[in-house]
């Protein structure tokens, strides 16, 4: 049964999305959250989170910041796509299991295909894989079930493309040859975006709660590492945050020594308020939610089939849209975030309006 859920904690939040539904079961423990921000461009996707938030109202909180984000995603992706997210509450450790995942299965099939959800941070290719024995609105599958694998690869060389395109306007040139990159958090992501900016001889500073995973960088491409709480401070041409959100706020900020901002993470901004501080610092801001959408992007394309070449090439045109934001931010006076809010609304509610 669905329960009716309530923005609870931040009151902004919410008053927009055209659904939000909760579930509890206590035979298998599942208590989830699903955020159906916007339907107008297509059926909404975005991952499953699954982590032992400390509240209801935090994960509310998070899965409509997320959710939000990927309308805005898929929208300035050019994809026909809404946004929407899932969360669940709790360890992920110890609440798997096959019937777990059925009930979760379950659950999705409520939304009537209004929502797909795929793989996010706690969850898996495995998991993804395990529900689509259930539920048709999985997507990112591995590729033995038809599906198109792990979106990281693609999801970094998207971070890559956004990172040459900075680099084209800041610096006159889209190389990263002699740039100096930090990475906050080298998981599937920022490993795969720092063995990329390598290749193209950028200098690699790396940090993450995972020292075996630095320590592999060390080893593999020469990459120097640092502290997770010292990766921000690095000097350096583009700090990338590619962990948890909310990287960027009211202490990192000012402790910033880079001249872009160039990550995977998403929300990786603590308020609104954070760009402009950004923008007076002159440090450019990459929106979140154009330099990572290589993984929706290229999940996007399992539908009719997927074509990886056709996938790999509409991610690389990331660099293309980043160009369009510079652009348009310099005539406007506005922060790329702004333009970049402003492109994706219009979108969507032009897509309302034929609706």
């Amino acid at each position: 049964m669905t329960a009716a859920w309530t923005p609870l904690g931040d009151p902004t939040l919410g008053t927009d999305h055209e659904e939000v539904g909760g579930i509890w079961r206590q035979r298998t423990g599942l208590m989830a959250i699903v955020a159906i921000h916007s339907t107008a461009l297509g059926p909404s996707l975005g991952g499953t989170r699954f982590k032992p938030y400390d509240s209801v109202a935090e994960a509310l909180n998070d899965v409509l910041r997320l959710s939000k984000g990927m309308s805005y995603k898929s929208a300035m992706a050019g994809l026909d796509l809404g946004g929407g997210k899932a969360v669940i509450i709790g360890d992920p450790a110890k609440l798997r299991s096959p019937e777990f995942f059925k009930d979760y299965a379950a659950f999705l099939d409520s939304f009537g295909g209004r929502y797909f959800t795929a793989e996010d941070v706690g969850t898996s290719q495995a998991d993804m894989d395990e529900l689509g024995r259930h539920t048709p609105y999985v997507a990112g599958r591995s590729t033995e079930v038809g599906g198109s694998g792990d979106p990281s690869p693609v999801t970094a060389y998207g971070v890559f493309r956004a990172m040459q395109a900075a680099a084209e306007r800041l610096w006159g040139s889209s190389s990263l040859s002699g740039r100096t990159i930090a990475i906050s958090g080298v998981g599937k992501v920022g490993s795969s975006l720092a063995r990329l900016a390598a290749a193209e001889g950028a200098k690699l500073v790396v940090a993450d709660v995972n020292q075996a995973a630095v320590d592999e960088l060390v080893e593999a491409i020469g990459a120097s590492p640092t502290e997770v709480s010292e990766i921000h401070r690095t000097h350096c041409d583009i700090y990338a945050p590619c962990a948890l959100g909310a990287a960027l706020n009211e202490t990192t900020v000012p402790e910033l020594a880079c001249e872009a901002v160039v990550g995977a993470a998403n929300n990786q901004l603590s308020g609104p308020e954070m760009a402009d501080e950004l923008a007076r610092r002159r440090i450019a801001y990459v929106p979140d939610y154009v330099a990572n959408a290589g993984g929706v992007i290229n999940i996007a394309y399992e539908r009719g089939g997927y074509d990886p070449e056709a996938a790999r090439a509409h991610v690389g045109r990331i660099y293309d849209t980043v160009l369009e934001l510079f652009a348009e931010a310099q005539a406007s006076g506005q922060t790329l975030e702004a333009v970049a809010d402003r492109t994706a609304e219009e979108r969507i509610a032009k897509a309302a309006r034929r609706s």
